[in-house]
């Protein structure tokens, strides 16, 4: 008999307007713990606006987003602030700091609330840099790197803390396809090796049927896809079809977001 994974989010009629213009308009996800769940959607559709209320940067205009039977969308800031302790974000631009060399990059939550000893700071940076295939680089600063070292290293920073959970705002944008294969290579490694429920916001197709367990699309503000890469492969919707073949014909228009 298969066992029910357990929930670990579930976000319920999510709505959120900008400028009295609505971009989330009544979303209901549930995301199951230790997953990968890939989001995909046109650019400007809301994807990265899904992904900052999931982990509290940005809070609804209502709905709710209970993670293991608490709302956070009620949560007093303080308690919203422990909250985000639970997760690692890989910022789409990777977000490193100029001014401070990798090593302060990714020690930087580390710094923020454990106040290790210098000694084990530098074994967890050193280990933290290993696990994503970039030992040595310490003593550099981002303006040195490539944008591929540069998402690694915002990757290592995310998971400096031992996250719960990995968001990933677009990992594969921005950077070669060789490079996207081994951020994507490093996204199943780090979902397997530390147990975390991934979600994965992209556009990019080739990147979500290699490393989720389950799809969503989001289109005009709601899901309206949720299921297995072998599943959204045949689906017969419209909308989904002309999505995930790239085509120019079909039922989404430019003003479509």
């Amino acid at each position: 008999m298969a066992v029910e994974k357990t929930m670990s989010i579930e976000i319920k009629n999510l709505f959120r307007n900008f400028n009295h213009s609505p971009v989330l308009k009544g979303v209901d996800l549930k995301i199951n713990k230790s997953e990968t769940l890939v989001i995909i959607g046109r650019s400007g559709c809301g994807k990265s606006v899904l992904l900052k209320h999931i982990i509290g940067i940005l809070r609804p205009d209502s709905g709710e987003i209970v993670v293991d039977g608490v709302d956070i969308t009620r949560l007093r800031e303080r308690d919203l602030m422990h909250y985000r302790k639970r997760f690692g974000m890989l910022f789409q631009g990777a977000a490193l700091f100029d001014s401070l060399t990798i090593e302060e990059n990714v020690a930087f939550e580390l710094d923020e609330h454990l106040c290790l000893p210098y000694n084990e700071r530098k074994k967890r940076v050193k280990e933290y840099l290993g696990m994503v295939g970039l030992e040595g680089i310490e003593n550099k600063k981002p303006a040195e790197l490539s944008g591929g070292m540069r998402k690694r290293v915002g990757l290592a920073r995310a998971i400096a803390m031992n996250p719960e959970f990995i968001l990933y705002d677009e990992p594969t944008t921005g950077i070669d396809p060789i490079m996207g294969d081994i951020i994507n290579d490093l996204i199943v490694k780090l979902h397997d090796q530390l147990k975390v429920t991934s979600i994965v916001v992209t556009h990019d197709m080739v990147s979500a049927y290699k490393i989720a367990d389950r799809i969503a699309m989001l289109y005009r503000g709601k899901i309206v896809f949720l299921g297995s890469p072998e599943e959204i492969k045949e689906s017969p919707d419209p909308i989904v079809r002309q999505f995930i073949t790239g085509s120019a014909e079909g039922p989404i228009g430019h003003s479509d977001v």
